[in-house]
Parts: C-alpha cells; structure tokens; sequence
C-alpha cells in the first residue's frame, strides 16, 4: 500500500512539485516580501524559518484528505477490503507515504531556510530533536486528515474542511509573536499546538523565540510533546472506526 501511493508521485509531478514549492512561496514572502519581527530578538530569519517549518507540517494536510476521499469516491477503498489483506493497511500505507513525503519537503525548507541566511546554533542531537518534533505534529495532523476525510466522503466537500487549516496555522506564533497581539488574542495564540511546538523547535535550533511568562510559553517543550500525543489518540481510533463502518 506504500508503494502505490509513492507511485502516485511519478504520475502526478506537478502535484507534488507544487506541494514542495509552496511552502518555500511562503517562507520567502514573509522573509522578504513582508517582514515583521516586533517583539523578536535577533535576526527576524532566526525566528520565522523554525514557524515555517512547523506550518509546513500542516499544509499538506489537504493532499491527503484529496488522496483519500479520491480512494473513497472511486470505490478503490472498497476493493481492497473485499482483498485477502489486513484492512489496516489501507489506513497505514497512506501515512506511510504522507510521513516520507513530508519528510522530503521538510528538507527542501531547512535547504531554503540555510540558504537565505537561517543557521541553527545547537549540535546535531538538538537539531534531530527538532525535526522530530516538527514529524510528530505532522503525524498528529496526518490522522485529523484522514479522519475527517472519510467524514467529508466527497473531494468537493474537502474545500470546506480546508478553510479550518488556515485559521490554526496563521493563528499560532509561528510568523508573528503573541506579545504584539491583544491580550487575548496572544494567550489563544500560546495555547496552539502549533505554537508550543515552534517555540519549542525554535528553543533547540537555538534560535530566538517569542518572550511570554506564561505556562505554556515556558513549558512549550511539553506541550510540544503532549499536543501531538492527544490528537493521536483521539483522531487515529476514530479513524479506524470510521473506516470499518464504510462497509456498514
């Protein structure tokens, strides 16, 4: 199941080259074309590329739901379960592959982030612990993905459960600092999963981060680890669930 969705790759180039550029659009348009910084201490480039990375970990979460209300649409789905195989591996072939994929545009945005000037300042351990963080929210939105595209059923009804991604992904401090937003504004933004685990990437590349006394600001680390586990167990049995209730 792994291999046939990474055969998808070769028959749908421009999908996935677009899937890979945009998120390097938006790193270079925020770290050149609009700017910020208030409130951060250092080189703004320090501070945005560790949110980029974070933000990239969710914007492939509409390639999946597409790739998986297709399979639903064209009965794909439902041949494979009437095939002598673990149903299972439907569901874990497709994170498989979604997991490979976004480690390889994980690596195009550090080789874009070095380029434009963003070095990271710790050793090698801290940096590998970084992108585990960044994959283990990626796994975390990958399963929210195929759950809600199985409760969506239909590629048209995807626009709508995509407008959602937007509103989380820019409402976290991964382009802008809570300090420069209203009082309540910025304790939302300090609460996102997104947020606690740029701060906490951020803390182990060693870059500069958002300043905030509050408790999930000086336990991101935590957080980071603990968002990601709670989405897990909530949206991967209900994933499974819902895929053994489509023959129902």
């Amino acid at each position: 199941m792994t291999r046939r969705e990474l055969a998808h790759w070769a028959r749908q180039p421009v999908q996935v080259v677009v899937g890979l550029v945009f998120p390097v659009m938006m790193l270079l348009m925020f770290g050149y074309l609009i700017g910020g910084g208030e409130g951060v201490a250092g080189d703004f480039k320090d501070y945005l590329v560790p949110g980029m990375l974070t933000m990239t970990m969710a914007f492939g979460l509409e390639a999946t739901m597409l790739s998986v209300t297709q399979d639903l649409g064209k009965g794909v789905i439902d041949r494979f379960r009437s095939m002598p195989m673990n149903s299972g591996a439907v569901l874990v072939g497709r994170s498989i592959a979604d997991m490979l994929q976004s480690a390889v545009g994980l690596t195009v945005m550090i080789g874009v982030g070095s380029a434009i000037g963003w070095r990271w300042n710790h050793g090698f351990a801290s940096f590998m612990g970084a992108v585990g963080l960044l994959l283990l929210l990626r796994f975390a939105m990958l399963w929210i993905g195929i759950h809600l595209a199985m409760v969506a059923g239909k590629p048209e009804l995807v626009q709508a459960v995509q407008i959602l991604v937007w509103p989380v992904a820019f409402l976290s401090n991964a382009i802008a600092t809570p300090g420069s937003m209203p009082g309540w504004l910025g304790a939302v933004v300090e609460w996102n999963p997104m947020s606690a685990t740029a701060t906490a990437v951020r803390d182990l590349f060693g870059n500069p981060g958002a300043t905030g006394d509050s408790w999930a600001a000086t336990h991101a680390d935590l957080l980071a680890l603990a968002w990601p586990v709670v989405l897990v167990a909530v949206f991967f049995p209900l994933a499974v669930k819902r895929f053994r209730d489509l023959s129902r």
